[in-house]
């Protein structure tokens, strides 16, 4: 069985009509892993609410200063807004961010317990938003709450983030960049948004690799570049968790990038992941091709369970 964390709550989170990042997007995922050919192997997890986890700000806090997370709060208890013109908070936002975070963080829980993959199927998206400010459809950067998470529970020293998503995290990079026993990886098309993400940024640590990959690469070029480099930057590091920022944007299909996967060069990346450990905790960022994003999560989840 594999767990997937989700409620039906993240579908709150309103962005409007023409938004890219919408709840239909969890909708199709769902339903494309309801039909699989696995479906039966599926364990459905509802999260943990916000109120029933007293850890949960302090959490937050760890990543995001209090006058940020007070600004999320204060916008959706007006009515909504914008944090930037791409980044919409609507009334119920600020309660659904915090799911999702503590969607995360049973994401760890339930890994660490197991030592076995799951995968949070939340939103919104985490991993462009710094510790002062959201953006990029992200208001809290779940990825790195999660590892600094991750730290504090017994057995673990050293937490490792793959971040696969067509965009750079730049916000999850800013806020674990600073940790030793946090390292971060990142393939993503540059130039691109956030125009962040540079070769040359090694972390104050050596813990940050970064992988820009020209518009139009395909799995020709992402190959070599799993083998070569994020796996033995990875292994290197011996982390006792992998968290991927699971972003599935950099599919042929994607309208908000150009790259050209296809939905089953995922299960390829999962099944290098899995050569690393299977304490793997896999967490949505991107990808709103509903269809390439549907099978995308299915071909991950799917080498999972082989």
């Amino acid at each position: 069985m594999l767990p997937v964390i989700y409620s039906e709550e993240f579908l709150d989170h309103k962005t409007g009509k023409f938004h890219p990042e919408k709840p239909e997007r969890l909708i199709a995922i769902a339903k494309g892993l309801k039909k699989s050919a696995f479906a039966e192997q599926i364990e459905w997890l509802a999260p943990t609410p916000a109120a029933d986890r007293p850890t949960l700000l302090s959490c937050l806090a760890k990543a995001h200063t209090a006058t940020y997370i007070s600004k999320i709060k204060a916008i959706a208890s007006s009515g909504g807004g914008y944090l930037d013109t791409d980044t919409p908070v609507s009334p119920r936002s600020h309660d659904v961010a915090l799911l999702a975070v503590s969607a995360w963080l049973d994401g760890v829980d339930t890994v660490l317990t197991r030592a076995n993959p799951a995968f949070v199927l939340a939103r919104p998206p985490g991993h462009h938003a710094e510790s002062d400010t959201g953006m990029g459809f992200c208001l809290f950067s779940n990825a790195a709450i999660a590892a600094l998470y991750a730290l504090e529970q017994p057995g673990v020293n050293r937490v490792a983030i793959l971040d696969w998503d067509v965009h750079h995290g730049n916000g999850t990079q800013a806020i674990v960049q600073t940790h030793p026993q946090i390292a971060y990886c990142s393939l993503h098309q540059y130039p691109c948004y956030p125009g962040t993400g540079k070769a040359s940024e090694r972390g104050f640590h050596d813990n940050v690799l970064n992988l820009p990959v020209p518009p139009g690469s395909d799995i020709a070029v992402y190959q070599p570049l799993l083998e070569k480099k994020v796996v033995p930057f990875l292994a290197n590091f011996q982390p006792d968790l992998l968290i991927v920022s699971a972003g599935y944007d950099a599919n042929a299909d994607d309208p908000l990038a150009s790259i050209n996967l296809q939905p089953k060069d995922f299960g390829l990346f999962t099944e290098h992941c899995l050569q690393l450990t299977r304490k793997i905790l896999f967490g949505l960022e991107g990808g709103y091709d509903f269809s390439t994003l549907s099978q995308s999560v299915t071909a991950t989840i799917e080498r999972c369970l082989v």
